[in-house]
């Protein structure tokens, strides 16, 4: 496994390599060893999966905020998705600052968002499934959201958004009086 760290601090890419012969494929999705140096005294406590069928669809951008904040590591499984990472940490210096990956099952990428920052994607291929480690259990009194168009951020979709929940839909913008998530 190979930890590519991205332009914002914490998060990170990590890449794996698969074991392929003529019956298939093996690959390993996780391993606290390997990760150690990411996911530290962490633990994965829950573990979730969404599939979104339509091509341009947004989920997000959601957070939890403390004392149940958490990191979350993300892959797919099938389909594609541009999948996003918002820093919403008080004083950090990429403060609403976002990065991307595509993630897909033959790229063997997982996307490590640490706490404090909100994550989302969009579909690039109709039924895209999604694999989620959690370090936190979800908690709806303390779940956060921005909106996915909120021009404080401007991630740049690249495609159309369209299919949004009527939740997502209506999180609210950030305003200039936004001073981020202190942890």
């Amino acid at each position: 496994m190979k930890l590519v760290q991205t332009d914002i601090a914490g998060v990170w890419i990590a890449e794996t390599s698969a074991l392929s012969d003529h019956r298939g494929s093996f690959q390993r999705l996780f391993c606290a060893n390997e990760e150690s140096s990411i996911i530290g005294t962490r633990k994965i406590v829950q573990i979730n999966q969404s599939i979104t069928r339509a091509v341009g669809a947004v989920r997000g951008l959601h957070y939890q905020k403390p004392p149940m904040a958490e990191m979350k590591i993300v892959r797919c499984l099938r389909g594609r998705v541009f999948d996003v990472a918002v820093d919403l940490r008080k004083d950090s210096p990429t403060f609403l600052k976002w990065t991307a990956i595509e993630l897909a099952p033959d790229n063997r990428c997982s996307f490590v968002i640490p706490e404090g920052c909100a994550h989302g994607f969009q579909v690039l291929e109709e039924n895209s499934e999604l694999l989620y480690l959690h370090t936190a259990f979800y908690s709806s009194p303390d779940e956060g959201a921005i909106r996915f168009d909120d021009l404080m951020v401007g991630v740049a979709w690249p495609l159309p958004p369209r299919d949004l929940s009527a939740r997502d839909s209506s999180h609210p913008y950030l305003d200039a009086g936004f001073k981020g998530i202190e942890l």
